[in-house]
């Protein structure tokens, strides 16, 4: 007797609406658009009610800056001149010229390196409500408020019901929310800055989704910025998976190629689209070459998950990498936010 699995409940999700969407296949309601800035990436989706019924995501804008490197000091510089563009679009979209005044909230804890990526950006932030109290803000500059309202292991307040208190008290005109992400590609962790008007789950980069923080709930725009910065064992599984039907189907058709014995190292190929036959999986992995990308994540996830091991893993350079961002972020509202800077 076959046994078949209900893997319907044991649902991978992700943050990123790109991760959603299959460039090769038209999806009611949504639309993209794909732009090369040398090795950067970026790619703006638009989704309708529509197409959040498809995608499972909440209708609205999304814009993501995929790179290879943020360590370097030429790279940092661009993603950063990309993020200023592609944010100064957002704001114009939603109408928030420099009359408007803004919150920004840096969500997470700055005692976990890879969920600190909201409180150190909240560091850069050029804070200007105190010098409008003053009467002492200069032409150029809107009127900013930031805060680092920590998280609810350490406050035992909901970050939702903290961040509504404060809008009703100094009523800004729209928020900026910078957090944590998660992602089903270890290819992004750290590689990937979404931007969108849709809100956010705060927690959710490292499992503990708590209440959304967004305009529905708040009753003003929302922007939520956001980078995964880290992978669960499931991602690492499936992701390794996946790259030895690469390596299995790349040697094969390439292994009396005599260009790759002329090679001093072996090109980055893995990286790269490679036709893989199913045959090939089947003879591989047997049963589980059979299965979609998606059903080997859920059964990875099934097995893990009771036990345990469904660990979150982060680069070992995170303290480096999680600084160079944060950067890239705070600098990067500012010079938006901010005409004269």
């Amino acid at each position: 007797m076959n046994h078949e699995i209900d893997l319907s409940k044991y649902q991978v999700r992700t943050d990123l609406a790109i991760e959603l969407i299959d460039e090769n296949k038209e999806i009611d309601g949504i639309s993209f658009k794909k732009t090369i800035f040398d090795d950067i990436t970026v790619t703006d989706v638009t989704v309708s009610e529509e197409g959040s019924i498809n995608i499972n995501k909440k209708a609205g804008i999304y814009i993501t800056v995929e790179f290879n490197d943020v360590t370097d000091k030429n790279n940092q510089n661009l993603v950063l001149e990309i993020f200023i563009k592609k944010f100064k679009e957002m704001l114009e979209k939603l109408e928030l010229d420099i009359k408007k005044s803004c919150l920004v909230i840096g969500l997470g804890n700055d005692r976990s390196t890879p969920d600190s990526l909201g409180p150190l950006s909240i560091n850069n932030i050029l804070v200007t409500s105190h010098l409008m109290e003053l009467g002492e803000l200069a032409d150029g500059f809107r009127r900013v408020s930031a805060i680092n309202p920590g998280v609810m292991g350490t406050t035992g307040i909901e970050t939702s019901d903290i961040i509504a208190s404060i809008v009703e008290k100094i009523k800004p005109d729209f928020i900026v929310v910078i957090d944590a992400l998660a992602s089903q590609s270890i290819e992004r962790v750290n590689k990937t800055i979404q931007m969108t008007d849709t809100g956010i789950h705060p927690g959710s980069g490292v499992g503990n989704s708590r209440k959304e923080i967004s305009k529905e709930i708040l009753g003003i725009p929302v922007i939520a910025i956001g980078v995964p910065t880290t992978v669960d064992a499931v991602t690492i599984v499936s992701d390794t998976i996946n790259y030895m039907y690469k390596h299995f189907s790349y040697t094969k058709e390439n292994i009396n190629n005599p260009s790759n014995k002329l090679m001093v190292s072996t090109p980055n190929y893995l990286k790269k689209k490679i036709k893989i036959d199913k045959g090939d999986k089947s003879k591989l992995l047997g049963l589980i070459g059979n299965l979609e990308d998606f059903e080997i994540k859920q059964l990875v996830f099934e097995v893990l998950s009771p036990v345990g091991y469904n660990l979150m893993v982060t680069p070992k350079e995170i303290d480096f990498l999680i600084e160079k961002l944060s950067y890239i972020i705070g600098e990067g509202i500012n010079k938006s936010l901010h005409e004269n800077v």
